[in-house]
């Protein structure tokens, strides 16, 4: 049951990530934050590699596994784009469920692709928590940035999590036959370039010599958080089922609400509080009996 382990600490890190993201782009271009994020993520990826010994091989990854990886990449580097753009537009609180209500797809997709139809009355109880409070979380009346936003948050929020159940179903498809680690390690690859050609498409790479310090420490903190939270959830995602690793690492909607709250007084609402209760016993009802 060590993947179930490893699902939690994904959570965790995930949380962390968020904060520390909103953090760093304060001033900074979620564009230009998310490209030097990613070269953090990057670096910590192929570290654990060379620590667990897979790099030899590499020479081994099938056409179709290493198709499905790039193809997860491609998914990820859409969604951070999508995610970080809505966190720079919009309340973490209302973004982040947003973000979150791509564990409904995935698990959706995993009962359909993988068959993972064991426990099936109460992975669908649960989804039909989660998609409750998140609508809970939703009913919220919009702070001063969102309405200067124009609603365009919500829209970055929404692309940000369709690709992220994309993201989980690719990505369990592409590491199959290939060590945890070593997938992570290539599909960042992916997300790398497509988050730099995102950057020199806009013109945007002078903007990095211009990052406050303040705000770097935390895109690079961030981008080690990021780092933590994919290998323990890929690993979880190799081993386990992807029904009850997807709606645990989104728990870590806990730690980000705990966080904005300390952070930046984001308070949560009745109904958005019973939003959040109703969306972690859904979870843990799915983990607890799948």
């Amino acid at each position: 049951m060590l993947w179930l382990a490893m699902a939690v600490l994904s959570a965790f890190f995930a949380g962390l990530t968020a904060i520390l993201a909103k953090c760093g782009i304060q001033r900074t271009d979620s564009d230009v934050a998310t490209a030097v994020r990613t070269l953090v993520v990057l670096a910590f990826s192929w570290i654990m590699v060379l620590v667990v010994g897979s790099l030899d091989t590499i020479s081994t990854i099938s056409a179709r596994s290493l198709c499905f990886l790039v193809l997860s990449g491609l998914a990820t580097g859409a969604s951070w784009l999508c995610y970080f753009k809505a966190l720079s537009l919009g309340d973490v609180n209302k973004v982040v469920p947003i973000d979150k209500s791509s564990t409904v797809l995935s698990v959706l997709f995993a009962i359909v692709c993988f068959g993972e139809t064991a426990h099936l009355p109460v992975k669908l109880a649960g989804t039909a928590l989660l998609t409750v409070g998140i609508f809970l979380m939703l009913e919220r009346k919009p702070s001063a940035a969102i309405q200067r936003s124009g609603g365009h948050w919500a829209a970055y929020a929404v692309g940000s999590a369709v690709f992220a159940a994309l993201t989980s179903i690719l990505a369990k498809v592409g590491i199959a036959d290939v060590e945890s680690n070593l997938g992570t390690a290539i599909r960042t690859c992916v997300v790398l370039a497509m988050a730099w050609l995102v950057v020199f498409v806009k013109g945007k790479q002078g903007e990095v010599r211009h990052i406050p310090h303040r705000e770097l420490i935390f895109i690079l903190l961030s981008g080690l958080a990021t780092g933590a939270s994919w290998l323990c959830y890929y690993y979880a995602i190799q081993n386990g089922l992807v029904s009850v690793v997807v709606p645990i690492d989104k728990l870590s909607l806990l730690i980000t609400v705990a966080f904005s709250y300390l952070v930046f007084g984001e308070r949560l609402s009745r109904k958005a509080g019973l939003g959040l209760a109703l969306m972690t016993i859904g979870t843990i009802a799915m983990a607890v009996w799948s």
